[in-house]
């Protein structure tokens, strides 16, 4: 008898407006690559990381929003 995988949970169609999300929950609504979104990040030009554990990286949903609608003109805030 074959074992049967689980079926996988349905992805989010949206981001949600609140709270963290990593890069793979972001990585639908993104319009460039995972390293292009680094060097984005260290330049300030995209949300700030913010690193929950050695390695555990988040994003700040409302800063993802406000990328997200004008990537070309987002200034990443100085805190």
């Amino acid at each position: 008898m074959a074992h049967l995988a689980a079926p996988a949970a349905p992805s989010s169609k949206t981001l949600p407006a609140d709270g963290m999300s990593r890069w793979r929950q972001i990585v639908p609504f993104s319009p460039v690559s995972r390293e292009k979104f680094r060097q984005l990040v260290n330049a300030g030009k995209a949300p700030p990381a913010i690193r929950l554990s050695e390695r555990c990286t988040c994003y700040s949903n409302r800063e993802l929003h406000k990328f997200f609608a004008d990537p070309l003109n987002y200034v990443a805030e100085v805190k």
